[in-house]
């Protein structure tokens, strides 16, 4: 004989109470008042009888879903190339369960589309959004806004009302670009990590142009091209610089795998790294460490970054007080071999 279900009903008979106050407790229902002893046997019963209410009684009664929405401004294929984003979901995943909540990933590649992700808030599958990579050219976002949904970005736009968790891109940059220069380096090009459509791109070559001006440098916009998050973007951006009449003697890559293309070019045509080209990327993500040369690179707290993401999203959905909504989170400078810091330092 099949073993009969466990319904709310006899979690209520075993507690002693009604169904509506197992309704009220399992599904912690706000204002609901009921006493701590009832509470208490009432969850008593249920572990008992190991019952656990369907995710849809769930939602009824308490006119929450318990699930995040994390949308990935990305192709398919870039997400699942992407070395940085596992880091900031584990960091996102780990404090939605700690906190009973569940995460829903969608990548959008077409973030122009009318639809690209609004029917997870329409049609009430979320209680929160986290944008990873927002683009201002993304017009549902600051629509959402406005009508009070909890939304975090993992980036940034030029709307001071959103929330969001991130780095300095403009300052990283700008530190990447002058270790370069006081290497020496006075010809250095850059590939972005993404279109400039992408907020961060945008400030990542806003932080490289201060640098060269701070130095007194040109800027040349032969030595600028535009990466796409891929390995393949980096290698074709790399070949066309390299076809110029004058090359650059250094490189700033925004975007580690678009550095680990561009060394690939580099290294097709013969040349060395960092002895003709040196390179510093962006991101350090884990195979930074074991290419060849290692990369020096920026270090963004990506980990950090989701677990923060997640943490002011929660306290927002559940409408605490919060006093810091915009944050900013510290970045490194981390030297291995590929730039030449370590050359020179052998050398003199």
């Amino acid at each position: 004989m099949p073993k009969k279900r466990v319904t709310s009903q006899d979690v209520a008979e075993l507690a002693g109470v009604s169904r509506t106050t197992v309704s009220f407790v399992l599904n912690n229902v706000p204002g609901a008042k009921i006493s701590e002893e009832t509470r208490r046997r009432v969850l008593e019963a249920a572990r008992q009888l190991n019952y656990y209410p369907a995710s849809a009684a769930r939602s009824l009664a308490s006119g929450r879903t318990n699930v995040i929405g994390l949308v990935m401004c990305q192709s398919p294929d870039s997400v699942f190339a992407d070395a940085f984003l596992p880091e900031v979901i584990r960091g996102l995943g780990e404090v939605t369960q700690e906190q009973g909540f569940r995460l829903l990933l969608q990548s959008v590649a077409d973030i122009t589309h009318p639809e690209a992700y609004i029917a997870l808030v329409r049609e009430k599958y979320i209680d929160g959004l986290i944008v990873s990579g927002p683009r201002s050219d993304d017009a549902q976002l600051p629509q959402l806004a406005k009508e009070g949904f909890p939304i975090v970005l993992l980036g940034q736009l030029n709307e001071a009302n959103f929330n969001f968790v991130d780095v300095d891109n403009v300052g990283a940059a700008r530190m990447a670009t002058e270790h370069l220069i006081a290497l020496g380096h006075q010809r250095i090009g850059l590939i972005t990590n993404a279109p400039l459509q992408y907020t961060a791109s945008r400030d990542r070559l806003q932080g490289y142009r201060m640098a060269l001006e701070d130095h007194g440098l040109p800027y040349d916009e032969n030595l600028v091209r535009y990466g796409n998050f891929r390995e393949e973007s980096g290698y074709q951006a790399m070949s066309q610089i390299l076809a110029l009449p004058e090359r650059p003697t250094a490189m700033f890559v925004a975007c580690d795998l678009v550095a680990f293309g561009a060394m690939e070019a580099i290294k097709e045509k013969g040349l060395k790294i960092p002895e003709d080209i040196a390179i510093v990327g962006f991101d350090d993500v884990r195979l930074a460490s074991y290419v060849d040369p290692p990369l020096t690179t920026v270090r963004l707290p990506a980990y950090e970054q989701g677990r923060r993401a997640a943490e002011l999203l929660i306290r927002l959905i559940n409408e605490e007080n919060v006093q810091q909504t915009q944050i900013l989170l510290d970045t490194e400078l981390v030297i291995r071999e590929s730039c030449g810091a370590k050359l020179k330092s052998a050398s003199s």
